[in-house]
């Protein structure tokens, strides 16, 4: 199979099952929840295999912390999200990595070639950054991540940082939706208000600045010649 032919497999079978996924799965929690509960002692391990696939796709991961925290509460539930959570964001990885890596790198122009090699070189930042900025896009970040040459180990690690607050704050919230005045719940927005906040600041910080040196030139030889990898003493 064509690398093209198996970019547009996997881009075709994501949106399939993503629509899938929206029109007969409830957006709700306590759907989720209903799913897994009475399974008994298989319900942890249950839980972590459907909230990863729904996560695949585009099921959003607020809700299956919500899910996880009215399962299991929220001391019991906040390492089973976390757990789900990396699931879902290495197996979404793999699926890009394997399925659109080589055509993206085939079909690429010299821009997308420059930011594919700014996210390899910046690696755990460009990802960490990514993860902490408010409303940034979980599934989103974890395909697209697969498509660039970043390591697994280094994707992982930078994502599970974000991960493990958000994913207590939002297991929290969920297994005291009746009780928002609780100490978890009042803990759970603190964490989240405090990462916003951080969101921001790295945003507003990395804003202004211009892209790194090796991009630039890149750029300029491209404008100037139509390929960034013209003959030079930057070259």
């Amino acid at each position: 199979m064509s690398h093209r032919l198996r970019l547009a497999v996997l881009t075709l079978g994501v949106a399939a099952v993503a629509v899938v996924v929206l029109l007969t799965v409830s957006r709700s929690p306590e759907k989720v929840r209903d799913a897994v509960d009475g399974t008994g002692a298989w319900a942890p391990v249950l839980f972590v295999v459907i909230a990863a696939g729904l996560s695949c796709a585009f099921f959003p991961y607020q809700l299956l912390a919500a899910a996880s925290g009215l399962l299991f509460g929220t001391a019991g539930g906040t390492p089973i999200t976390i757990a789900a959570l990396m699931l879902a964001a290495v197996t979404e990885f793999s699926i890009s990595r394997h399925g659109g890596r080589a055509a993206v790198d085939e079909l690429s122009g010299p821009r997308i070639h420059a930011w594919q090699d700014r996210i390899e070189r910046g690696g755990f930042l460009t990802v960490l950054y990514a993860r902490i900025v408010p409303l940034s896009p979980f599934v989103v970040i974890n395909y697209v991540s697969g498509l660039t040459r970043l390591r697994m180990g280094t994707f992982a690690l930078a994502t599970l940082i974000p991960v493990i607050p958000r994913g207590f704050a939002y297991t929290a919230l969920g297994g005291h939706l009746d009780n928002l005045d609780s100490p978890e719940a009042i803990a759970a927005f603190a964490v989240l208000v405090l990462m916003g906040i951080a969101g921001v600041l790295l945003a507003w910080n990395g804003a202004g600045r211009p892209p790194p040196r090796e991009i630039r030139r890149a750029l300029q030889r491209w404008r100037a010649t139509g390929s960034p990898r013209a003959s030079g003493p930057d070259a």
